[in-house]
Parts: structure tokens; C-alpha cells; sequence
């Protein structure tokens, strides 16, 4: 298999991973019905492969004529969901084809080494930032999909460690960031960013959907609704940005009603554990602010914070559970805190993330109950944090003691 770029002047290889074999017949697959950019290549022996997305090379000459970095314009994504071969994960010698990538497939650039970070960035409407990747993302090493063996001397030395409680032909490699010079291609997973931590394997089906080698790691938030959206490349200081669409997987046939509940409902659980989260963190900075303070009154005002923003729990909060469309967070408690209230937006956000139907009557109720909850320690939260905080600074500085101001630490933008 081989390419020109220059009407068959000048050719060079496209085999890749292809084996060197007699290609009998190729095809463009790029019509609506497959929503894809595909190269097929069928050979002698009846088998094909298929190269997914052929964007760059239809941009070639854009990317080769970039002095420093090339964002190619992405084809439209289908949010389909992956790992859903349950109830059993067929075990690797079993012979299968392998998926297209699960995500949206996004390609860039680097005509140099990038010296500083390499960041991209999904914006959505008003060019809101939903979902980030970045080169200063700590990488797996080992990481079990490319050193199993290295990763099972992880695991025995630390059995708790991720992954080690599963075969380790399960894990996919971790997608990066690449700060080297030349092509890269990386997926969006069609996800928000998630709050808390991310969870463990699994694509849509959870462990029990795991597929040999492409299980990738759950996410624990919500699907991003279909629509437009943007890419943005950020590197050396400079921006790149490509417009791509979201499509909804087309075999869903749920009335337009129930999807437009179930993406309203969804956004609004979602933005509001998010607001719950930036008031949490700067709560906890508040109380450190506190520290500082001395007398009666700054321990009961401090008391007061502590009481709708407990400290985490030492070690932190329990990953979820695998699969991106597994119920995440724990219950409320009788009365809510900020956390608690977190978490219970988080979990009725991911309640509805399984599948693309109208939200049943119980996750409904969910819904209303978690944002009750977030409404009233969130009235606390303002209370205190603005008359209260007032109050306090006026004793404060009667006894002599500078003000406590309200940290930026966690401010939800």
C-alpha cells in the first residue's frame, strides 16, 4: 500500500502495521451512512484491514507547510459506547476484529519538540472548556497494556495497586499527550471532565464488557450532549482551534422529548456538582485562612465552616466503580454537606448515563432530591461566607487582628 502526494510523481509506504501482502481491491469509506473517513484495503486470502480516518492525509500539505504545529480538522464523532459484550469478556485467543478507536479521533502536528506543556482542550457553547488533556498528566510506567510483565512485578510487590486485580490483557494503553515532534493522533472520549477521581476499566459495559487489550479507563461523568463543539491545541504559547460535531449513535430511536430531558437533566446535575465542588474547596481554603485567626469567635465561626465542609477522610474517596456508566458517589447524608450534597448530584448525573432513553421516574426524583439538598447547604455556604465572614472580620479587627479574606481557591469561573 503505498501514497502520493504529488498526483503519483512521488510515493512512499502506507503499509504500517500491514503485512506485505497482494492488495486485490481498495475503497474510501466516507459516505453518511458510516459517518467515517475510512481506507479499506481487501487482500488475497479474502481478508481487509481498514485504516481509520484518512484526515491527515487529505490535509497533508497544510500539516507539512506549518512552521511550528498543525491541528487537523476532525471528521464528525458518533458517541457510540464501547465494551458492552457482556455478560462475558472473550478471553484473547479468541479470533476477533478489532473497533475503531472509541472516541473522537483528533490528530495535531509538532514540527519541533514542544519545550513547555502541549494542551487540548474541548470547548463547548460560548467557548466553555468541558473536557482538557495535558501533557503533564502523570504517565503509567509501567504501563500493564505495554509491559505486562514489568506491571505484574507491580503487582505483586503492591497488590492494590489499579489493574492488578484483573488479567492484565485486559488494559488498553493510556492515551498521552505528545510534546515530540511529528504526527499524533489521540481520542476524546466524548466525556465532560470528571470531578472526582477517574474510575477504574471498563468502557460501557464494565468489567464484565472488558475486551482484550482496548479496555480503556471508565470516566466517572457525564456523556457530552451531541452538538458542535471545538478543538483547541495549545502549544508554545499558541492556539490552534478545528470546529467538531458530536452525532448521536443513529441506531437510537428514543423520542427527541426523552433525549432533551435526559441532556437537560444531565447538564444541570453535572454543572451543579461542579458549582458544589468550587464551593467545597474554597471552604476547606476558608478554614485553613482560619487557622490564623485567634479567640473565641473565629473558633465557632470556624466550627460553623467545618460543619457543611468536613475535612475528606484520611486516604481520600473510593475510586468508582468500573465502567463510564456505572452509579458513582455515595448517598447524602440526613444533613447535607457540601460534599455529600457533591456527591449526590455526581451519582444522579451518572444514574442516566448507561443509555440513551428518557430518565425513569426514580431517577427523576433523584435529580430533585440532590439538587433540595444542594440548595440548602449551598445557602449556608453563601450565608457564611458573606455576612458571616463580615461579622467576624468586624470583631476581628476590633480585637486587633487583620481580616480573613475569602480565598479564590476552588471559585467555580
Amino acid at each position: 500500500m503505498w501514497v502520493s502526494f504529488d498526483d503519483g510523481d512521488h510515493w512512499q509506504s502506507l503499509r504500517l502495521n500491514m503485512p506485505a501482502i497482494s492488495v486485490r481491491d481498495i475503497a474510501i469509506k466516507d459516505d453518511s451512512t458510516c459517518m467515517c473517513a475510512d481506507l479499506i484495503a481487501g487482500t488475497h486470502g479474502r481478508g481487509f484491514w481498514i485504516l481509520d480516518d484518512v484526515t491527515p492525509l487529505r490535509q497533508y500539505a497544510e500539516a507539512k507547510a506549518a512552521t511550528a504545529a498543525y491541528l487537523f480538522k476532525p471528521e464528525p464523532a458518533i458517541r457510540v459506547r464501547g465494551g458492552t459484550n457482556d455478560p462475558t469478556p472473550w478471553p484473547p485467543e479468541l479470533p476477533a476484529g478489532e473497533n475503531p478507536p472509541l472516541g473522537a479521533i483528533i490528530d495535531y502536528y509538532l514540527a519541533g519538540d514542544a519545550s513547555g506543556t502541549v494542551k487540548i482542550e474541548i470547548l463547548g457553547a460560548g467557548g466553555k472548556v468541558v473536557r482538557t488533556y495535558s501533557s503533564d498528566e502523570p504517565v503509567r510506567n509501567p504501563d500493564p497494556a505495554i509491559d505486562p510483565v514489568a506491571y505484574n512485578t507491580l503487582c505483586q510487590k503492591t497488590p492494590n495497586a489499579p489493574d492488578c486485580g484483573l488479567p492484565l490483557y485486559w488494559p488498553a494503553p493510556q492515551m498521552t499527550i505528545s510534546t515530540r515532534a511529528g504526527m499524533h493522533r489521540v481520542m476524546w472520549d466524548m466525556q465532560y471532565d470528571p470531578i472526582a477521581e477517574r474510575g477504574g476499566r471498563g468502557g460501557g459495559g464494565g468489567a464484565m464488557g472488558a475486551v482484550p487489550h482496548r479496555t480503556y479507563s471508565g470516566v466517572n461523568s457525564p456523556w457530552a450532549a451531541p452538538g458542535a463543539y471545538t478543538v483547541r491545541l495549545t502549544v508554545g504559547g499558541k492556539s490552534y482551534t478545528q470546529p467538531i460535531t458530536l452525532k448521536l449513535d443513529p441506531r437510537i430511536k428514543t423520542a427527541a422529548l426523552g433525549l432533551a430531558q435526559l441532556t437537560s437533566l444531565t447538564t444541570e446535575m453535572y454543572d451543579g456538582a461542579k458549582n458544589v465542588r468550587a464551593a467545597y474547596d474554597r471552604a476547606r481554603a476558608l478554614v485553613a485562612a482560619l487557622d490564623n485567626a485567634q479567640g473565641a469567635d473565629a473558633a465557632a465561626f470556624k466550627a460553623k465552616i467545618e460543619e457543611i465542609a468536613p475535612a475528606a477522610p484520611a486516604g481520600g474517596g473510593g475510586r468508582g466503580g468500573r465502567g463510564g456508566g456505572g452509579r458513582g458517589g455515595a448517598a447524602p447524608a440526613a444533613a447535607p454537606t457540601l460534599e455529600s450534597a457533591n456527591a449526590a448530584m455526581n451519582s444522579a448525573a451518572m444514574a442516566m448515563q448507561a443509555a440513551d432513553v428518557a430518565p425513569t421516574a426514580n431517577q427523576v426524583a433523584a435529580c430533585g432530591k440532590a439538587r433540595t439538598a444542594a440548595g440548602e447547604v449551598l445557602a449556608k455556604w453563601k450565608a457564611l461566607s458573606t455576612t458571616g465572614l463580615a461579622a467576624l472580620n468586624a470583631k476581628l479587627k476590633a480585637s486587633g487582628q487583620q481580616a480573613v479574606k475569602l480565598p479564590d481557591v476552588g471559585k467555580n469561573e
